[in-house]
C-alpha cells in the first residue's frame, strides 16, 4: 500500500492549483452528483450526528459544500499540498493529512463519511481495508456515500487517469464489498459518462449497521 500511495501523493501535490481550478465548481454542472451529495447531507442531518468526514477532500470544495448543507464537516487528504490549499481556501474549516485506511477519528464517532471519487486510485485488493475503515468511524446508522467510475463489466478495470493510475468498478461488486464490512447499500445512481473515457458515473449510498464484521 505504501508504494502506490506515495506515487499518488506526489502526483496530486504537483497539480494542486490546476486541480482546484478545474474542480472547485464542478458540481454546479453535475446535477446528478449534486443531488446525491444533498441527499446524503439530509440523511446525515436526520441522524442527529452532524460530524462528517470528507475523505480524500482535495482542495476542500466538497467539505465546504457539506458545511453549507448544515453538517459539521472536516476534510482529510493524503496530499499535504491539497490540505494546505484547502486550509487557505476555507480557513474556517478543519483539514488534516490522513490516509483513508488509517483515519485520525475515534470508533463510531461520525454521522457521515463521503468519498467523492477519492478511492479510485486504490488497487482492488486494498479497497476492502479502506472501506472497513469507513465503517469503523461511522456510528450505527451513519451514512456513507462513495462516488466512483463505474463499468458494466464484471471486474474492476485499471485505466490511466490524468493524475495517477485508477480503477473503475462494477457497481454490484463494490456494493458487495460494502456489505462485507457492515455498510448496507440502499440507494445507487448510475448515469452516462461526462468524459471521453466512457465509464459511467456511479454513486452508492450505504448505512452503517449496528455491528461491523472484522474485515482486517
Amino acid at each position: 500500500m505504501e508504494e502506490h500511495q506515495e506515487r499518488t501523493r506526489v502526483a496530486y501535490d504537483g497539480v494542486v492549483e490546476l486541480y482546484a481550478s478545474m474542480f472547485a465548481d464542478r458540481l454546479e454542472t453535475r446535477p446528478f452528483a449534486r443531488a446525491m451529495v444533498e441527499t446524503f447531507a439530509e440523511l446525515v442531518r436526520e441522524t442527529g450526528n452532524l460530524r462528517t468526514a470528507d475523505v480524500g477532500c482535495g482542495p476542500g470544495h466538497l467539505t465546504a459544500m457539506l458545511h453549507g448543507l448544515g453538517l459539521d464537516a472536516f476534510g482529510l487528504d493524503l496530499s499535504p499540498a491539497m490540505v494546505g490549499h484547502a486550509r487557505r481556501a476555507h480557513p474556517a474549516l478543519r483539514f488534516d493529512e490522513a490516509r483513508m485506511e488509517s483515519m485520525p477519528v475515534e470508533d463510531r464517532a461520525l454521522g457521515g463519511a463521503l468519498a467523492h471519487y477519492s478511492m479510485i486510485h486504490t488497487p482492488p485488493g486494498e479497497l476492502p481495508a479502506v472501506l472497513a475503515e469507513q465503517a469503523r468511524v461511522l456510528a450505527p446508522g451513519g451514512l456513507f456515500l462513495v462516488s466512483f467510475f463505474g463499468t458494466e463489466g464484471s471486474e474492476p478495470v485499471r485505466f490511466d487517469h490524468k493524475v495517477a493510475p485508477a480503477y473503475s468498478w462494477p457497481a454490484d461488486r463494490l456494493a458487495e464489498l460494502l456489505t462485507t464490512v457492515g455498510l448496507i447499500p440502499f440507494a445507487r445512481l448510475l448515469h452516462d459518462p461526462a468524459s471521453e473515457r466512457g465509464f459511467l458515473d456511479a454513486h452508492l449510498l450505504a448505512r452503517r449497521v449496528a455491528f461491523t464484521p472484522a474485515a482486517r
